[in-house]
């Protein structure tokens, strides 16, 4: 059997790329947006590697988050009506005098 063939595994595994896709994706956005980071990182002879612990940090966050959310969304039922939100039932509520 397949390491991969697990779903928990397998299900981590997704997340994780996932959360790679979105470091990355946030690390570009940083570079950018903000031309003083990008001048200090592209300035500095170990630039490369500022950049890369960068991105570390951010792929270890976005990982983390992306495969936390995924592991805590296992024991929840899925909603009736196709997943879609009904309205809001009101509640009763006793008033004090």
């Amino acid at each position: 059997m397949s390491l991969f063939q697990l779903p928990l595994i397998r299900l981590l595994a997704v997340n994780l790329l996932i959360g790679i896709g979105a470091g990355a994706l946030m690390l570009a956005g940083l570079l950018a947006l903000i031309p003083q980071l990008r001048a200090l990182i592209m300035g500095d002879p170990f630039g490369v590697t500022a950049a890369g612990v960068l991105l570390f940090g951010l792929v270890v966050t976005f990982g983390s988050v992306a495969m936390g959310t995924a592991v805590m969304a296992l024991g929840r039922k899925p909603r009736e009506g196709g997943g879609q939100r009904g309205k809001a039932q009101p509640a009763p509520v006793r008033a004090r005098a």
